[in-house]
């Protein structure tokens, strides 16, 4: 069966984005109001397509590209998504969609964005992915992403529902396209980091009230150099650092080696507070009693 796909906006020119790139910078550092925006777009644009097709569906099924433990960029983008197809569903009264996952256990360090067509499957084939097969087969999916530069995502996802033999009609779903074969996927690149070229840009989006955290902003960060990490950890709150540092080890970058400095550095710090916090605590207690 052949997948159907639809994108938003279509990239021809290099020199004219079709999008705001200093929103999309913003939402792939995890920035979640414009995930809200850009979801909003997405659907309304999805929804004049594929409206009565999706009202002819029983059961429908909404895939995030894939994630082991922290969730991608457009992990947010499909959870808004998903909010407005749920929406439309209940006014015409139907049954809401499920969010469903599709798992991966690998990480690195390389930045994709940089890459071409055949970097970017040499360094998926490494992956190791897992579906569950009697909760998709015969469903109706929706696979979203925020943007398809060489299709490398969408062949990856494709091989893995031919791996696990499940059937079903399938829709992929971008924000964004690149249309024209003439220009690099490296333009990826150009486009994430539109917006964030300094340690002082990335602290602005994380301390924004719309920040969530996202893997591309915990690597970027687990691979800083001292001086841009310390600043960086220097203008957190301990809580937020605390929150980086556990979603971390959920995603076992504390075992990939490029990570353990600053890993550590993080632990360490965040170890001393706490230390310092329960002294200080037992001598408040300690002086509180002497008091009463």
């Amino acid at each position: 069966m052949m997948n159907k796909r639809y994108s938003l906006h279509k990239i021809h020119d290099e020199a004219n984005c079709p999008f705001d790139e200093a929103g999309y910078s913003w939402f792939k550092f995890g920035d979640t109001q414009f995930a809200h925006i850009f979801a909003e777009d997405l659907f309304n644009g999805f929804i004049k397509e594929f409206g009565d097709e999706i009202l002819e569906q029983e059961e429908i099924i909404l895939f995030p590209s894939p994630y082991h433990s922290i969730p991608t960029a457009s992990n947010f983008l499909c959870a808004f998504f998903k909010e407005h197809l749920n929406y439309f569903l209940f006014e015409h009264g139907k049954s809401a969609c499920v969010e469903g996952k599709i798992h991966r256990k690998q990480t690195y360090v390389q930045d994709y964005g940089n890459m071409s067509f055949e970097e970017r499957m040499t360094l998926i084939a490494g992956d190791t992915y897992y579906i569950d097969k009697s909760f998709v087969d015969g469903k109706f999916c929706i696979f979203i992403d925020d943007i398809k530069i060489t299709g490398s995502h969408e062949k990856t996802v494709d091989k893995i529902l031919k791996e696990y033999d499940v059937n079903g009609e399938f829709i992929f779903v971008y924000f964004a396209e690149l249309m024209n074969p003439d220009i690099h996927p490296r333009i990826e690149n150009h486009y994430n980091y539109f917006k964030i070229k300094t340690a002082k840009d990335l602290v602005e989006v994380m301390n924004s009230d719309h920040f969530s955290f996202n893997t591309r902003i915990t690597k970027y960060i687990l691979l800083m150099e001292d001086g841009d990490f310390d600043f960086v950890y220097q203008n957190l709150s301990k809580k937020m650092l605390s929150q980086m540092l556990l979603l971390a080890i959920s995603n076992n970058y504390h075992q990939v080696e490029e990570y353990k400095r600053n890993i550590n550095k993080l632990k360490n710090n965040l170890q001393w507070q706490l230390t310092y916090k329960k002294d200080n605590d037992k001598i408040l207690t300690h002086q509180n009693s002497q008091s009463v």
